[in-house]
């Protein structure tokens, strides 16, 4: 992975133009035609499928908001410390996981790769996990009347 950089005003301008003007568009359950234009006058026509198209628009409504985005196929696979990037934790932290088996991994020579999708898994159910105990943990306050 590159390193993340937050888009610029105009990108954010511009991608909130763009998610204005295609905002129709998604309507259809088909594939939409998008018509491209390129700066002068060159212009360039592309049918594109209906799940590529609201995968373009959620990337622009990420970049209106100022978000940096990145798109990774579901079966890229990760070195331990964009792993751990993605999980927000440190990288020994992550290796622990690993070796703990929380978290599928292979070895290629000394080092460990992990699927992108067991990274976003494990990241699903240790957040449902989260949530649960939290839930827990704020019932038990209201019942003992903590204020909470």
């Amino acid at each position: 992975m590159n390193a993340i950089e937050l888009p610029s005003e105009e990108t954010t301008r511009a991608a909130g133009e763009a998610i204005r003007a295609f905002s129709t568009a998604l309507k259809s359950q088909r594939p939409t035609l998008v018509e491209v234009v390129a700066q002068g006058d060159e212009s360039a026509r592309a049918t594109v499928p209906v799940e590529a198209f609201e995968l373009l628009m959620n990337v622009l409504a990420h970049l209106a908001n100022g978000h940096a985005v990145t798109v990774m196929p579901v079966r890229a696979e990760l070195t331990t410390q964009q792993a751990a990037d993605l999980l927000n934790v440190s990288r020994p932290f992550l290796i622990k996981l690993l070796d703990e088996g929380q978290i599928p991994f292979r070895r290629v020579g000394t080092h460990r790769r992990v699927q992108l999708q067991d990274v976003v898994t494990f990241k699903s159910l240790d957040d449902a996990r989260r949530r649960s105990a939290a839930d827990a943990l704020a019932a038990e306050a209201q019942e003992l009347g903590l204020g909470y």
